[in-house]
């Protein structure tokens, strides 16, 4: 699957050095191209950094916003913590992300059955308190959050040809 970026938009998030810009264009082109919907037909279409980096969108943008217990509720916890994710972001070189994941991993081996069954937004809410568990690894995250993003937006920069060509 052919995969593109404007070259003037990557001038313009390194001018900008925002890092977030920058690995945001990549995802960006990547969710066009399949159409905003990671299946299994278009999953063996992408490299496997580009799916990858995938994962870290998923990770990034439901952490950020509601955490893990959000992440896992809206679907995405077998795809981060069931899949190779976390050992290819260790192979990008980012080995406190990989043993932040693994760590938080025994939670949602833990809960992740109760987490993703239907409910009522009251029930959904009522998660946070009766899994605090989670709350380290949000807070985590969070904290990491900027560097993890730096580190990916160099493996990029690195490795872009995985990614995407640049036009």
């Amino acid at each position: 699957m052919k995969i593109t970026v404007d070259d003037k938009q990557l001038k313009k998030a390194a001018e900008a050095d925002d890092m977030d810009l920058f690995v945001g264009t990549f995802v960006d082109a990547i969710n066009k191209a399949i159409g905003g919907q990671l299946t299994q037909e278009n999953m063996q279409q992408l490299t496997s950094d580009q799916i990858t980096l995938l994962g870290w969108s998923y990770l990034h943008t439901e952490v950020m916003d509601g955490g893990y217990i959000q992440l896992i509720y809206n679907g995405y916890g077998e795809f981060i913590f069931k899949n190779p994710f976390a050992v290819a972001v260790r192979e990008w070189g980012l080995g406190d992300l990989y043993t932040h994941i693994r760590h938080c991993k025994k939670f949602y081996d833990k809960y992740h059955g109760q987490i993703e069954r239907d409910m009522t937004d009251e029930e959904f809410m009522a998660l946070y308190e009766q899994m605090p568990e989670f709350d380290d690894y949000d807070d985590e995250f969070i904290v990491n959050e900027e560097k993890w993003t730096n580190q990916i937006a160099a493996y990029i920069d690195d490795h872009i040809d995985n990614f995407a060509e640049i036009q």
